[in-house]
C-alpha cells in the first residue's frame, strides 16, 4: 500500500492527522505532511478512514505489487 496526497485540494482540515497518526501529519502550512509513504498493513484501517473522511478527497491508495 502506497499513500499518496494531492496538496492542491488538501486544505489542512486535519482529519487525516486524527485518523492515522503515525502516518500524516499537519504541516506549518496547514498542509497534510506523509510521514509514512507506504505504511505497513496493520495500519491498513487507520489510513483507509482517513482517506475515506478527507473533506476535500485529497488522499489516495495505491496498491503496489
Amino acid at each position: 500500500m502506497r499513500v499518496a496526497v494531492d496538496l492542491d485540494l488538501c486544505q489542512g482540515h486535519g482529519v487525516c492527522e486524527s485518523e492515522a497518526p503515525t502516518v500524516f501529519e499537519l504541516a506549518k502550512n496547514a498542509k497534510v505532511t506523509i510521514l509514512e509513504e507506504r505504511p505497513d498493513d496493520g495500519q491498513r484501517a487507520e489510513v483507509e478512514a482517513a482517506v475515506r473522511y478527507c473533506p476535500t478527497s485529497a488522499l489516495r491508495i495505491t496498491e503496489e505489487e
